[in-house]
């Protein structure tokens, strides 16, 4: 097969030779003598052999250039530039875009390595595990957290199966938190893992954050909210109880008692039978909270639901707005509870003013929205809405509103609580989930 240069250069010499013929032919036919038309002759054809060969490195010598400067580009370097030329010119215009394409991989390699170097740096001292497996479960990426959690340097890990590394769980188990120990360090990890392509293989990305820390601090943080809610209503109960206790004692310690000692006694008495009563709800109150049971979900018409929790207070002025039939997933004993606990919140806020309470509810994507508006005073704060045991009712157990959104919560659902907009009183709303199969809920599997 003919090259390219070497087609070139027939081509050349093809096109040069009609002119050639021609002129060799008047010089057969001119009247000089032959060592004049011998001569001529021959500078004729060294002429046209030297024209031939000038043009064909004329062609092929700019596409051994632009050769190797994509070759130069091939092994990354951007050092070797292609000489200016004029922007008309053909030439000049292949060899301007040679030099813009090595001016952009250029900027593109460097923003890569910067990168690279910053993921790296960030990889080297991010308090989190990140390991790399490949198709075969076998480690190909550690950083060096990852490395003092395993107890070993990276060449040593490199390879191992996760099964090995004690991981094997981690990448199969989907949740979230799980207590794992490792030779350097045990405790509750964050599990996350996502699949990556790489060289045409599937790779398993594998990070694990320690959590153990945060959540010791919120149980700690926990515990002392409880413990000054708890120790609060001891003291407010108790210290009653011991006053009174002590002036009976002091009563009954008298050689002669007072005419009127039965009715003192009586009267203390009932007042350590009614602080008595108050801490047994409490702790009733927080047995209910602490102890509210799994939902057993099913679909629910929601209207009818709504119809039944407002018949419950005949003397609660709720007016009912009716939605889009719907059904939600849910147990209807406890959303019910969340509802009356709700429409009560709301008849005694609106009573403060003589106002009225309404109820609608609305469907947003594949949840129902329930709107419970009354037009009380409204929310002076939200900072203690749900908090444990507080209230500002005289007579509140404080739990109504922790226990409605715990069950809300339960339900895959949210529960807030806010000041109505452009007028007066509270809007609370419950985001529920619709039942599969019904209008706007999402698709099984989906």
């Amino acid at each position: 097969m003919i090259g390219h240069v070497r087609r070139v250069q027939l081509l050349a010499l093809a096109a040069g030779l009609p002119g050639i013929a021609l002129a060799l032919f008047l010089l057969r036919t001119s009247p000089y003598g032959v060592p004049v038309r011998a001569l001529l002759a021959a500078l004729v054809i060294g002429t046209w052999l030297a024209l031939c060969l000038r043009l064909a490195r004329h062609i092929v010598y700019p596409l051994q250039t632009i050769s190797n400067l994509l070759a130069a580009l091939k092994e990354d370097d951007f050092s070797i530039r292609a000489r200016e030329a004029d922007a008309d010119d053909a030439l000049g215009t292949v060899m301007m875009e040679i030099n813009a394409l090595s001016d952009t991989l250029r900027n593109q390699r460097l923003g890569a390595h910067e990168a690279t170097a910053l993921l790296r740096a960030v990889m080297a001292e991010i308090e989190v595990a990140i390991l790399a497996f490949d198709s075969d479960s076998r480690l190909a990426l550690i950083n060096r957290y990852g490395e003092r959690l395993l107890g070993h340097p990276a060449a040593e890990l490199h390879g191992l199966r996760a099964g090995d590394l004690g991981l094997e769980s981690a990448l199969a188990d989907s949740a979230t938190v799980q207590d794992i120990t490792f030779p350097g360090g045990a405790g509750r990890w964050e599990v996350r893992h996502r699949r990556f392509w790489q060289g045409g293989t599937p790779h398993e990305l594998l990070v694990l954050a320690d959590v153990s820390q945060p959540l010791r601090e919120q149980e700690r943080e926990a515990w002392l909210r409880l413990i000054r809610v708890i120790g609060h209503e001891l003291n407010n109960s108790l210290a009653p109880i011991k006053s009174i206790a002590g002036s009976l004692e002091s009563l009954m310690a008298r050689t002669t008692p007072p005419d009127d000692w039965r009715a003192d006694m009586q009267h203390g008495l009932s007042i350590i039978g009614a602080r008595a009563g108050a801490l047994s709800r409490f702790t009733t109150a927080y047995a209910q909270l602490a102890k509210l049971p799994s939902p057993t979900l099913r679909p629910v018409s929601l209207a009818p639901m709504l119809r039944r929790v407002i018949s419950l207070d005949g003397g609660a002025r709720v007016s009912l707005s009716d939605g889009p039939d719907v059904d939600i997933q849910a147990d209807s004993d406890q959303i019910e509870q969340l509802l009356i606990n709700l429409m009560r919140n709301a008849a005694e806020a609106a009573a403060e003013t003589g106002g009225g309470v309404s109820a609608s509810w609305l469907v947003n994507g594949g949840v129902a929205e329930i709107h419970i508006d009354d037009e009380g005073p409204g929310l002076q704060s939200r900072g203690n809405l749900f908090v444990p045991f507080f209230t500002t009712k005289a007579g509140g157990s404080g739990i109504g509103l922790v226990l409605s959104r715990q069950i809300a919560e339960a339900h895959g659902g949210t529960l807030s609580l806010d000041n109505r907009a452009g007028c007066r009183g509270t809007r609370a709303t419950v985001r529920l989930p619709l039942a599969a199969g019904t209008r706007g809920a999402p698709k099984e599997g989906a």
